[in-house]
């Protein structure tokens, strides 16, 4: 897969953007892991938005790999130009634009995917981008708006027209949010379409799904998101089977264990001490999720509010002398 200057090998496998989650630590880490590129949270085309504290951390790309893709979200097409000028400013070498996101606060103002709704302004929004940076533009969408009216096929070839050099497809509609199951019949048809790279994206949690979606799709890479949330070493996993057609066995507790004081070194880091305990507890949920004590854990850790006592208590569960079974795959 080739996306501007960048060239990937094989079948991709990326990081997707998710609000909150994919902030610089949590991305370098799952490039370590295998991921071939990881979108940023997406920011606000509203420069009244820029000078805010979370802004100026979601364009902190201080030792990141590259490409460095940036995701941005907006219903104006110059307002969407000018962030994008803003973030390649800022060391962006890639510009997502979020036309994916269901989430209503996004939706409401006619951004994320409620633009799938009005495929004129789609045009508008892409052709304004690409004429606006030197860097490759990318594009995340939905299969459409409801499951009656699935027009990812149009939007699709409207990017492609537009200079869009790669496309995100996530198998639900803007109505489905993430209920059910994904559907890769839209998809496929899309990468039937179009000549430009096709990403695939949904439900998409094991290196067994990969391959079968790949297959069937005929996509050039796959994009995970909610199956890298305490879990990053499924990028590794994917690579391999596909490399390989054999399973990776899962991490001891030893491995994941070193992953997670990893994460929350590089959170305190980046972060802050204090803010970057709270910001942990989310991800150590989702690391202990499938610990059959994993609810204990939680309970304790929870209680601790240094990142001294945090890194101990992570310590002593995931300490393979008193425990070591394999967390479940």
């Amino acid at each position: 897969m080739r996306i501007g200057p960048y060239t990937f090998n094989n079948k991709a496998l990326v990081l997707a953007p998710m609000a909150g989650i994919t902030d610089r630590p949590f991305r370098q880490l799952c490039r370590d892991l295998d991921a071939d590129l990881a979108v940023s949270e997406m920011v606000a085309s509203d420069s009244r938005l820029w000078n805010s504290r979370k802004t100026r951390q979601r364009i902190d790309h201080r030792g990141e790999s590259s490409p460095r893709s940036v995701q941005i979200v907006g219903f104006d097409p110059a307002m969407m130009a000018a962030a994008a000028r803003f973030n390649v400013d800022h060391g962006a070498q890639i510009i997502d634009i979020n036309m994916g996101c269901p989430a209503k606060k996004v939706c409401n103002v006619l951004a994320g995917s409620a633009l799938l709704r009005d495929e004129p302004l789609v045009g508008r929004i892409l052709e304004a981008v690409v004429k606006a940076v030197p860097v490759p533009v990318t594009l995340k969408i939905r299969t459409g708006w409801d499951p009656a009216h699935r027009n990812g096929v149009r939007i699709a070839r409207i990017a492609e027209q537009s200079g869009v050099q790669a496309l995100a497809v996530h198998g639900r509609t803007r109505a489905c949010g993430y209920r059910g199951a994904a559907e890769y019949d839209t998809v496929r048809a899309i990468k039937q379409t179009v000549a430009i790279p096709v990403i695939v994206n949904g439900d998409i949690t094991s290196p067994e799904k990969a391959k079968s979606v790949l297959d069937f799709t005929g996509a050039d890479a796959v994009m995970i998101g909610r199956a890298a949330q305490g879990r990053p070493w499924i990028f590794r996993e994917i690579a391999y089977y596909l490399a390989t057609g054999e399973r990776l066995p899962a991490p001891t507790l030893m491995e994941v264990g070193a992953i997670l004081l990893r994460h929350l070194e590089t959170l305190y880091a980046f972060y802050g001490e204090y803010p970057g305990v709270c910001i942990a507890r989310k991800h150590l949920t989702w690391y202990s999720s499938h610990h059959p004590r994993g609810a204990d854990f939680r309970i304790w850790v929870n209680r601790v509010e240094t990142g001294r006592e945090q890194l101990a208590v992570c310590r002593a569960f995931f300490n393979p002398t008193t425990n070591n079974r394999r967390l479940a795959a």
